[in-house]
């Protein structure tokens, strides 16, 4: 009797065992086994185009395995960065990119690759390029944008004519400009608080380096009020004469601090 249910417990272990195992093997077989690579890649633009972009960025990854050395894997890399792109997954993006770069330096579509990886450093959804948002490229860390600058740069330097270029040149001018007010909203920033000699510094380092963008006229105005305030009479002057002959409609000039109140990066 004692052996008989014993043999019984250890059937049904072993069976137990079987299952669990079974279940085992069940869950981690990988769906995509038995795909082709081309079935791979339109699973993951179908995904990425769901708005599934983890799912497709795990696509991508088995195609680059699956498909090494040729021009779909190359193709696999770069929705990948995509991909990454759209997730806001920047250093994600920017490393898949830099890896597609070195591995792929004749590519044809190189000059994509810099786009792209101007774009992720962008920050596209701020200043001037949206309708929505209160916040400017200009009030946030300069360093994205100065990479993102660099990435357009070395894309117009050697694809002059590729068809990214003039959205780049556009953008390009868009962050020159955006350094610019950068400096100048530093330099409001201490002249609002009083700190006079910080601001003329900032000032005259946006004007400097700036020449030719909307900010230095305000650049400009911020000289001649600090330097009023430290009571530096002739340099305000000066100052004053140099913001006339430069913008001699200027609103600066006719309405004081609020003509500052509307910077000129606000469209709204």
């Amino acid at each position: 009797m004692i052996r008989a249910k014993l043999a019984g417990v250890r059937a049904g272990a072993l069976a137990l065992a079987v299952l669990l195992l079974g279940a085992c093997s069940s869950a981690t077989k990988d769906p995509t086994a038995d795909w082709s690579p081309s079935k791979i890649y339109a699973e993951a633009r179908e995904e990425a185009g769901n708005g599934a972009y983890d799912k497709a960025i795990a696509l991508y990854d088995k195609l680059e395995g699956r498909a090494a050395g040729t021009p779909l894997a190359q193709q696999a890399q770069l929705d990948k960065a995509y991909a990454h792109y759209k997730s806001r997954e920047a250093p994600q993006a920017i490393a898949t990119l830099d890896r597609f770069m070195k591995l792929h330096p004749a590519s044809t579509a190189l000059d994509y690759a810099l786009y792209l990886k101007g774009l992720v450093n962008f920050n596209d959804d701020l200043g001037i390029f949206s309708a929505i948002t209160r916040q400017d490229l200009s009030e946030r860390d300069q360093k994205a944008a100065k990479e993102s600058f660099e990435a357009f740069k070395e894309l117009i330097s050697r694809f002059p004519q590729s068809r990214y270029a003039p959205d780049a040149r556009e953008r390009m001018s868009y962050i020159v400009n955006s350094l610019a007010e950068y400096e100048v909203h530093v330099a409001r920033y201490y002249f609002d608080r009083g700190a006079y000699v910080a601001a003329v510094n900032r000032a005259q380092l946006a004007i400097a380096d700036h020449q030719g963008t909307p900010a230095v006229e305000e650049a400009m105005f911020i000289l001649v009020k600090s330097y009023e305030a430290l009571g530096m009479t002739q340099l305000r002057d000066d100052s004053r004469r140099v913001l006339q002959a430069n913008y001699p409609q200027s609103s600066f000039l006719r309405l004081g601090v609020k003509a500052a109140q509307s910077p000129w990066w606000k469209l709204w």
